[in-house]
């Protein structure tokens, strides 16, 4: 199996039968923020700062394929073939072939409160579409998480839209669907503000479920410190594992007095229960998780990128082999065959 890991500052190819000394990611593409890389069929997909970059020789030479003056932070495809992507400035632009144009869904850039969405920093930065879903069986149905500004929905393939928010919250930041059951949604979400109390409030940040696809939900994260989660993913294969991981803040570092204090948790009921991956007593790094992705060759596994520029490679069993490290900081990753 071979990695490709999206960093601060391009992207890498590791080969993750190395080990030890034997370790040597080789760049592939220089650019700011891979927030994303995807499979399509014979393509490579690469959301950057930069705009979106296309791979069609498994990931060993990249073009720019459009959006250049967006930051594209997730591509996902649908059944009937349709490609769209998630930008800053809060956008939706949707392919028709394969990925070589794309045009931006116009009715999802004009819904009346896409002008208050926002990154409520100093200064304040646009808002980000940074999370999609499609349903694989009824490709009219999307939804698109938007930090900060909630879940918005379609029916018909973008033409209309509606706005919902998991509990009170609209910090999105991942969703994903459990793949035998389209309706059942997961949303991983943060505090929307820091201001000392929105930290303290349960359920003001973490896991999110629906089974009416979205017109509901519940909250999954109760008990669970620290709350903050933003890396999530599931695994295709059944029993379909849901991974997240977590860290008190947005800007919890391995830098910090005692590390990023992150968590990495696993639930194979739908979020009913959790258990840990790792924990700071027991992680074998003291990085945030950035990156998350299923380990394709092995079912339950995961393959994460730490902000310290480790790339790791974690069991069902909760055994860690480090793949990579020494890069800048891995915010994505893909696995890819040998």
């Amino acid at each position: 199996m071979k990695v490709l890991a999206g960093t601060g500052r391009g992207i890498f190819l590791i080969d993750a039968e190395a080990s030890g000394q034997d370790i040597a990611p080789r760049r592939v593409l220089e650019s700011r923020g891979v927030r994303d890389l995807v499979t399509y069929h014979d393509r490579l997909f690469a959301g950057t700062g930069a705009g979106l970059y296309l791979s069609k020789d498994g990931g060993e030479s990249w073009s720019l394929s459009g959006m250049e003056d967006r930051e594209v932070w997730q591509i996902r495809s649908a059944g009937n073939g349709t490609l769209y992507a998630g930008t800053q400035p809060a956008g939706l632009f949707r392919s028709d072939d394969a990925g070589d144009s794309w045009r931006e869904v116009e009715a999802f850039a004009a819904f009346p409160q896409a002008a208050d969405w926002c990154i409520p920093v100093d200064p304040v930065l646009p808002g980000r579409a940074r999370a999609l879903v499609i349903d694989q069986d009824d490709p009219q149905r999307i939804w698109v998480g938007v930090e900060v500004g909630g879940i918005m929905r379609t029916r018909d393939g973008g033409d209309t839209w509606a706005l919902d928010l998991p509990g009170k919250n609209p910090d999105l930041h991942m969703m994903c669907a459990q793949p035998d059951r389209p309706e059942v949604l997961y949303a991983s979400t943060g505090y929307g503000r820091l201001d000392g109390v929105a930290e303290m409030i349960e359920g003001n940040a973490g896991v999110f479920r629906s089974d009416d696809g979205g017109e509901s939900w519940q909250y999954a994260w109760k008990g669970i410190t620290p709350p903050y989660s933003r890396p999530m993913c599931i695994d295709p294969r059944s029993p379909y594992e849901l991974t997240v991981a977590s860290a008190p803040t947005a800007f919890s570092s391995f830098k910090d007095a005692g590390g990023a204090q992150a968590v990495l948790l696993r639930s194979e009921d739908g979020g009913e229960s959790w258990r840990s991956l790792c924990d700071p007593a027991h992680s074998p790094s003291e990085a945030n998780i950035h990156g998350l992705t299923p380990d394709l060759d092995k079912p339950g596994g995961v393959v994460i990128g730490t902000d310290n520029g480790e790339v790791w490679r974690v069991s069902e069993d909760a055994d860690w082999t480090l793949l990579g490290s020494g890069l800048p900081a891995v915010l994505s990753a893909v696995t890819l065959p040998a």
